[in-house]
């Protein structure tokens, strides 16, 4: 880490402890002696969509817990199960170093998410992203259920 002060390339951690989604690390410099602060973060890749149509957008976490919690409304789940969902797409991407995500994949996520949580939402979700027309789909859906049990 280059000395803020004096410019020399080497310093020596003094202190480091967590602080919000990063490191602080107090420095100071071999040669000068200065103390100076850094913090340390996690770089995550930019991860792109590709749309059902073939064109790209960057990912949107917040677009995505929109769309879970229209499929969650006035359901028992909680912020924290949703919030978990986007976590898991976002750390299943990285650390698969993809940066490229089809849409359709991440729907699937969601949709395997939410069968674990509560089949109403998993149903309400189903219903826009396989783009139900009619009452046959629902039915179709629902039936998955009855011979799973």
């Amino acid at each position: 880490m280059k000395c803020p002060f004096c410019g020399f390339d080497d310093s020596k951690v003094t202190d480091s402890r967590p602080s919000d989604d990063k490191i602080r690390r107090r420095r100071e410099c071999i040669k000068c002696k200065g103390r100076f602060t850094t913090y340390e973060v996690v770089e995550i890749p930019l991860l792109m969509v590709e749309k059902r149509d073939g064109t790209y957008e960057t990912f949107d976490r917040n677009k995505l817990i929109k769309g879970i919690f229209s499929a969650i409304k006035k359901r028992p789940v909680t912020i924290e199960q949703v919030s978990e969902i986007a976590d898991y797409i976002e750390n299943y991407y990285a650390n698969a170093l993809k940066t490229v995500a089809p849409s359709r994949e991440i729907g699937e996520i969601v949709l395997e998410k939410l069968r674990e949580i509560d089949p109403i939402s998993y149903v309400r979700f189903a219903s826009v992203y396989n783009d139900f027309t009619d009452i046959k789909s629902f039915v179709a859906t629902i039936s998955e259920f009855e011979n799973e049990k």
